[in-house]
This record gives C-alpha cells, sequence and structure tokens, in this order.
C-alpha cells in the first residue's frame, strides 16, 4: 500500500473483524497484547490523558509512543448523552511509524475501546482475583456490561453473573444480549442481592458524580473489586472506607490520584502498579483474605496494545478501506504545485 493511503477501519469493518474472529477470542487476544506491553513498561513514554472537562463530560487525547510506533486516541465521556439517544463514550485512535511520522492505521475506537477495556479488567483479576472465584456481581449494566461478562467468562472462568442496575431496562438488555452465552445469569434487585455469593465484583456506572455504589458493609474479606466506573474528577463508585481496607492496584499512579477511586484519599496512599505484578516484581493477591481492588481508569498504554493488535490483523484480514489521508507529491518540497497541477487536471 503506497505511504499516503492509511488503512481505515469504520465501525461497520470493525464489527466484521470482532463477529469474524469471536469477541471473547479478541478479548482473550488482547489481554495477551495488553500484558506483552505492560511487561516492557519502562519501554513506552507515560503522561496522563490531556483532558478537557465541562460541566457535562469530558474530551480526552490518550497518546502514548514506544520509540518505534506512536499512537493516540481520541475519547469523551458524557453521561447525559443516554439520555438524547446518545453514546456516554465514542472514540477513534490513530497508530504511526516512528521513523517517518505517516500514520498506519486509523480506526473507530467506540467499540474497540469497550473490549480492551474488559480485557484489561480480566487480565486484572486473572492475577488478583481469589483462587476458584466463578461468581461475578456486575453492577451498572449499560454499554460496558456484555463485553465485562464475556472477557471474565473467556479469561478469568466466571460461570455466573449476577446483574443490578438502577434501571431495570438495562439489566434486561444486558441480560437478553448474553443469553447463549454459557453464562448463568441471574437479575437482581438491589446491589446488595447482586453482592450474594459473588467472589468478584465489576462496578461500572455511568453517572459523573462522587456515588457510593458499594459501601463499607457490602464487602467481606477475599473480594476482587474491579472498579470500571470512576474515571475522571469527581466520579467514584466506592466508599473511602472500602479503600482504606483494600490493596489497591493501579495502572499509572499520577493519572489514577486524580481520575480514579483513590482521588478520595490522601495522595501519599499506598497503591501497586499491575505492570509491576505482571513482571513479578511486586505481588498481587497475597492470601484468601485479602481485599483487592483494581482501580482501572484506562490508560495510553493499553489503547496502544489495542491499535497494534488491530494493525497486525489487518495483515490477513480484509476488514479495512484505504483512505487517502497524507498528501503525496512527486516532490515533496513542491506541495503548492501539486495543489496547481490538481487544479489543471480538473479544468
Amino acid at each position: 500500500m503506497a505511504l499516503n493511503i492509511v488503512p481505515f477501519v469504520s465501525v461497520d469493518n470493525m464489527m466484521k473483524l470482532v463477529l469474524h474472529l469471536g469477541p471473547e477470542r479478541v478479548m482473550t487476544e488482547l489481554a495477551s497484547c495488553i500484558e506483552a506491553d505492560f511487561r516492557r513498561w519502562e519501554s513506552f513514554d507515560k503522561t496522563p490523558r490531556v483532558a478537557s472537562h465541562s460541566p457535562v463530560g469530558v474530551i480526552e487525547l490518550m497518546p502514548t509512543s514506544d520509540g518505534e510506533m506512536y499512537g493516540f486516541k481520541y475519547v469523551n465521556g458524557h453521561p447525559k448523552n443516554t439520555r438524547d439517544g446518545l453514546q456516554t463514550v465514542t472514540a477513534f485512535g490513530l497508530l504511526a511509524e516512528v521513523k517517518t511520522g505517516y500514520p498506519i492505521l486509523l480506526t473507530e475506537m467506540t467499540i474497540l475501546t469497550a473490549l480492551r477495556t474488559a480485557a484489561m479488567s480480566a487480565l486484572a483479576a486473572r492475577h488478583l482475583a481469589p483462587a476458584g472465584a466463578t461468581t461475578m456481581a456486575l453492577i451498572g449494566n449499560g454499554a460496558q456490561a456484555e463485553f465485562q461478562a464475556l472477557a471474565f467468562h473467556a479469561i478469568c472462568g466466571v460461570t455466573a453473573v449476577r446483574l443490578y442496575d438502577t434501571d431495570p431496562a438495562a439489566t434486561a438488555k444486558c441480560a437478553r444480549n448474553l443469553v447463549g452465552s454459557g453464562l448463568k445469569l441471574t437479575s437482581c434487585k438491589s446491589p446488595e442481592e447482586a453482592m450474594e455469593g459473588a467472589r468478584i465484583v465489576t462496578t461500572c456506572t455511568a453517572d459523573k458524580q462522587l456515588a457510593t455504589i458499594l459501601t463499607d458493609n457490602m464487602v467481606g474479606p477475599g473480594i476482587h473489586i474491579n472498579a470500571v466506573g470512576g474515571d475522571c474528577p469527581g466520579k467514584t463508585e466506592l466508599h473511602r472506607d472500602i479503600l482504606l481496607r483494600a490493596s489497591i492496584f493501579v495502572e499509572y499512579p499520577p493519572q489514577t490520584r486524580i481520575e480514579g477511586e483513590i482521588q478520595q484519599l490522601a495522595p501519599d496512599h499506598p497503591v501497586t502498579e499491575l505492570w509491576q505484578v505482571l513482571t513479578g516484581q511486586a505481588k498481587g493477591r497475597a492470601d484468601a483474605r485479602q481485599i483487592t481492588l483494581f482501580d482501572s481508569v484506562g490508560f495510553a498504554i493499553e489503547d496502544f496494545s489495542a491499535l497494534r493488535y488491530v494493525h497486525d490483523q489487518l495483515r490477513t484480514l480484509p476488514y479495512s478501506e484505504p483512505l487517502d489521508m497524507i498528501a503525496d507529491p512527486d516532490d515533496p518540497r513542491d506541495l503548492y504545485g501539486m495543489l496547481l497541477r490538481a487544479g489543471a487536471t480538473a479544468a
């Protein structure tokens, strides 16, 4: 493909790619890509995402590079959008070669972000959840819920999911979409009911507020909490007392302390970086009674992994279209001449 032609993965083609491979396979392979990149954590540029906040939401850029490729994601988070029939989160991303600066992939990332978020959750739980945990409470049954359930099923061996949402229609939607998944599904009327018998709990609500989805008395010993919904300043899901009892694992502390559950704690409260667990430099779960918390906010390296994964899949799969994106004059010093010649051809 010519250097000025960039493969573009539309929403339609992303859906075809995921359905061709199967969502559970895609998330399992994404988890492997993320783990491989986290194991070479120190080779990446790292910075908290660049965020533009407003009273109704946030728009962010998430960039990183490993010295050979550069990637970024544009993503928003607008909880009010659902009231207008719009997605809470939308995204697109780009991957480029560092040696030329030329893009090599442009892709939708609304679907891809949902897949990589769930893959990241399950990857963390594989190292932090109690041994033999097969039941998960899934509190918040919106756009991310099915991906979380399927990822935990494929990667962690979860066989039963207990669903709860403040909107019963969201729970009904989630249960309907997961029919045939092989999961035992239970629709619950309260978060307390959803927690019954669950040793893993995933919270993925969307409201931009300091919420208390889980209170301290709901969390017994030996639980693993996957907190997905708290992902910007002023947006949390867990009571502070839970954090004080838990061993907390994060992606990138400078970002998580601003956006995650730990924004409720002192800036020097101890946390463990997940990459250190994956490389054996730090312990994950230490004993059966420990409460572990993955305070997940999403980090640019995960998106880089997802972009790299899609780019690799396109080597053999036809789910992209060529995008004439980069000006390519015969003489790289004569960009204006290229414009003039195009005008003469048009005339």
